[in-house]
């Protein structure tokens, strides 16, 4: 029987015997789950033992694989689990190291920045390509508004002399949200988030914000990175995106906090490496003028 954090389990104590498994719905929300063990013969006048075990208590994984075989199982990380139970060793490496799974998600956060950090480095380095012509493609457009063929010949022939590729920005994100899902789901079952406290106010990491601070400068740090992005040229897509991160601070102010502390130092160390990015080029631009 599963909750989130925690697992009633039955574990046969001969493997090499047939055990019968059942469950049942009791009333007043009420579950009940057994097991019929194989059959015993004790003697007259004998005495015997009959010995079964069970596991009541919270899924947390060296405890579950010392219980038997396949119980950490119950820790389910979904389809990416492969990255996610290494992601989980070095978050709890990283927390023997600081005593704190706050100070543990911020590290093994900006470790993820830095691995990926040549794959980022390529895709803020088209976005902040794209934002540069951003004028050019804005004024072909203006000029061509009532013929799509020439405005696709048009913006293509800036995609040549400039040597931009329009989805250099898509692929190096598309790469990462593997790893970044599977750090979700670590954060979202790990029940050593539960109670879990970090600094301040945030004294149970699998609980929402009580006072909504993080899932406000998540939203900030969103809207930032939106301004550093070049703006889409379809009026409506550009009037979604700018309601965005109104709509994710609502939708992260129900989240853990733990979860929303990952968010926010990501988004913080992406715009840190963006501006970086966008500075050095436009700095090269003017160097390349002068």
């Amino acid at each position: 029987m599963l909750q989130h954090y925690f697992v009633t389990a039955l574990v046969p104590t001969d493997k090499q015997q047939a055990y019968r498994y059942y469950s049942n719905t009791l009333a007043n929300d009420r579950y009940l789950v057994g097991a019929i063990t194989p059959p015993h013969t004790i003697n007259n006048a004998a005495t015997g033992t009959i010995e079964e075990h069970i596991y009541i208590g919270p899924k947390i994984i060296k405890n579950l694989e010392k219980v038997s075989e396949g119980l950490e199982l119950t820790v389910d990380y979904g389809m990416l689990w492969f990255i996610a139970k290494p992601l989980f060793g070095v978050l709890n490496k990283l927390h023997d190291y600081t005593n704190n799974w706050g100070w543990a998600i911020i590290l093994v956060t900006i470790i993820l920045k830095l691995l990926f950090f040549p794959l980022s480095a390529a895709g803020y380095k088209s976005m902040a390509n794209m934002r540069r012509v951003q004028p050019r493609m804005m004024s072909i457009k203006e000029r061509y508004k009532e013929d799509k063929a020439k405005l696709n010949q048009a913006m293509m022939q800036i995609y040549k002399e400039e040597k931009i590729n329009p989805l250099g920005g898509c692929f190096p994100i598309l790469v990462q949200i593997p790893v970044f899902i599977a750090l979700y789901w670590v954060l979202l079952e790990s029940v050593e988030m539960r109670q879990a406290p970090f600094a301040l106010w945030l004294q149970d990491l699998s609980s929402p914000d009580p006072y909504f601070v993080l899932p406000l400068v998540m939203g900030i740090t969103m809207f930032i990175q939106q301004k550093l992005n070049p703006a889409p040229m379809d009026p409506i897509q550009a009037k979604v995106m700018s309601v965005l991160p109104i709509a994710f601070t609502v939708f992260f102010a129900f989240f853990p906090a733990g979860l929303v502390l990952y968010w926010v130092v990501n988004n913080i160390l992406s715009i840190a490496q963006q501006w970086q990015i966008t500075r050095s080029l436009e700095r090269s631009g003017l160097s390349s003028k002068s």
